[in-house]
């Protein structure tokens, strides 16, 4: 009798839902900025289907991305449930999802999106962070060490269409940044709760002169930088509760800056405010799905 309780014990594991959720591969990837905890989503279906290539999603913040004990709030986007349900739907492709941890306090340094701001800003902020900005560091660590790393190893449709960045607040930064500066590898990105005021917008309340250089900024970067879409999809938004609230107003000229280059709003790029809702990981899973279906469209199943 144990034995076949045995039996049917290891039956239910293998043909159990927990069995059909994907399986998650970690490592530590050695980097100039220092070594980098990855973790691997890889669909349902990856291992038994050796012939197929799947796209990429790299996301930001990576101890906030999968697992509630990882994450700095007990709160996560859960994004493989939110892969799962559009799969299931046949909404889009299966896909991957590469999640990069960032490293913490200088998380504000390595994400910042370094030729945004003027040269006097970005050295004013520099000087308060106690630090070097490095959005360029970093995007050189995703494009020339991990990207590499992941095309190598696992079965990746590698061109950047196939390709997409998603983060939040300043992980929304540097998604932006890396889908203006790196269009030779990232076709796709999501901003999610876009820290578009750069610094904190209550600093930029008390500072009207500095708030009309953050947009000036923005508008000078955009025009000079993000050029015509040529197939690229972006996505932002924000919340209007908690540290979303102050976002509107740098929004609005992002909007218009990218709206301006020639990127069509509903097309190339979309811009969303979900009214009530915070600047946290809860929400952020909230929307996920309805982000990750626009974004992702044109990976047909």
């Amino acid at each position: 009798m144990r034995w076949l309780l045995a039996i049917a014990a290891l039956i239910f594991v293998l043909v159990s839902p927990a069995g059909a959720q994907g399986r998650f591969v970690e490592f530590d990837q050695p980097a100039d900025i220092g070594q980098v905890h990855v973790t691997v989503w890889l669909p349902l279906g990856y291992d038994r289907a050796p012939g197929r290539r799947y796209p990429v999603l790299y996301m930001h913040d990576g101890q906030n991305v999968f697992f509630p004990k990882r994450s700095g709030f007990n709160k996560v986007w859960a994004a493989d449930k939110a892969a799962l349900k559009l799969i299931a739907a046949r909404e889009v492709a299966p896909f991957m999802i590469v999640a990069v941890d960032h490293p913490g306090a200088p998380r504000y340094l390595r994400y910042f999106p370094t030729r945004v701001a003027n040269p006097e800003f970005a050295k004013g902020i520099a000087g308060f962070a106690k630090g070097k900005l490095a959005g360029d560091d970093y995007l050189t660590f995703l494009a020339g060490t991990l990207k590499p790393r992941i095309d190598r190893d696992y079965r990746t449709r590698p061109q950047p269409r196939f390709t997409a960045v998603a983060g939040s607040s300043m992980g929304g930064l540097i998604s932006l940044y890396a889908l203006t500066e790196r269009a030779d590898i990232f076709g796709k990105a999501a901003a999610v709760s876009t820290h578009s005021p750069l610094v904190d917008p209550g600093l930029l309340t008390q500072q009207p002169q500095m708030a009309e250089m953050v947009k000036a900024d923005w508008r000078r970067y955009v025009a000079s930088r993000l050029g015509a879409p040529r197939g690229r999809k972006l996505w932002m938004d924000h919340g209007t509760e908690t540290l979303d609230a102050g976002y509107a107003p740098y929004q609005a000229v992002l909007d218009e800056s990218v709206a301006s280059a020639g990127w069509m709003r509903g097309k190339d790029f979309e811009s969303r405010v979900y009214k009530g809702t915070a600047h946290e990981e809860n929400a952020w899973a909230a929307r996920l799905p309805e982000i990750l279906g626009w974004l992702l469209s044109d990976w047909k199943p």
